[in-house]
């Protein structure tokens, strides 16, 4: 998987002991804590990192949570991830990259490529070519749409001007990849979407092939949550992801992501009601919510005659 911007794929590690804030309180006990999960081969005990820190254990998480945007033990395995994935992309040979990194066999990482690196180490080692990346480009009452899809799930969700566009979006994305057509799944997943752009009364629970941050899978898991009709303010996102000073780290995180409409991220305005952006236009976003608002009207119009 690759970023849509730089073509890259993005660090797993969320953040490193320099990234925390040194104006923030505990910040250097948090920025020593990441230190020694760094250096360390198995997650340490939180126990021993809140001693450590002069913490009880509970306070010492909640700050390495607020401050890192992770847990203790997700910084250590996105740690991990981040050397392996270094050590394959200097061309390291595959077992020694494993073990290096702090793994106990090859077999555990081969068993969890997907969630590590979206294919097999040694795919990854090569440049991730061959990758088979299937897609459709379709027109929704909202414009081009184009759909994309490895072996997993939707990689790819993207509005755009033209065919033409989307098409050259596709091929910068996904340089390495075979393209392909759109296989009879993806064809009833590319419908669906069409479907939901007309009428958007259920989400789309389609299956995801996301590369992210564990921050940022959070977010994008969060925002799977919303129902259509709902909307939350970036801040309030923040606050149900037990993060309520992370609204920056919340609204970078929906900036990055890469599937519109699957991952719902035109349901989070501003804290004043005002739309604030959208990847693919602001009056896209107005009209997707307009319509959500509308159905969502309707159901509960319906409901109170019911119960008449």
């Amino acid at each position: 998987m690759t970023t849509p911007r730089t073509g890259k794929r993005p660090q797993t590690a969320t953040a490193s002991p320099d990234t925390v804030t040194p104006a923030e309180p505990h910040a250097g006990a948090i920025r020593s804590a990441c230190r020694t999960i760094v250096a360390c081969e198995r997650p340490p005990l939180l126990d021993t990192l809140a001693r450590d820190a002069g913490l009880s254990k509970f306070h010492f998480l909640r700050i390495f949570k607020r401050l890192v945007g992770v847990s203790p033990r997700e910084f250590h395995a996105a740690e991990r991830a981040r050397r392996l994935q270094q050590a394959l992309a200097k061309g390291d040979g595959v077992d020694d990259a494993i073990y290096g990194a702090g793994y106990g066999s090859p077999s555990r990482v081969y068993e969890r490529s997907g969630d590590l690196l979206g294919m097999t180490p040694a795919l990854y080692r090569a440049g991730a070519p061959g990758i088979r990346i299937r897609h459709a480009i379709v027109r929704t009452e909202l414009g081009w749409l184009l759909a994309a899809a490895t072996s997993r799930g939707l990689c790819a969700v993207e509005f755009g001007a033209s065919r033409g566009e989307l098409a050259a979006l596709l091929r910068e994305r996904f340089s390495a990849a075979n393209l392909e057509p759109a296989d009879p799944a993806l064809v009833r997943w590319a419908a669906r979407i069409v479907a939901f752009v007309s009428k958007p009364s259920r989400p789309l629970n389609l299956p995801l092939d996301l590369a992210g941050t564990a921050f940022q899978q959070r977010v994008w898991q969060a925002l799977r949550a919303i129902a259509p009709g709902e909307t939350v303010s970036y801040a309030q996102l923040a606050a149900r992801l037990g993060e309520p000073r992370a609204t920056r780290a919340v609204a970078s995180a929906i900036a990055r992501n890469p599937v519109a409409l699957a991952v719902p991220c035109h349901r989070v305005i501003g804290s004043d009601g005002t739309l604030r952006g959208y990847r693919w236009g602001t009056e896209r976003k107005r009209e997707l919510l307009a319509r959500e608002r509308d159905i969502g009207g309707a159901r509960k119009k319906r409901a109170r005659g019911n119960t008449a």
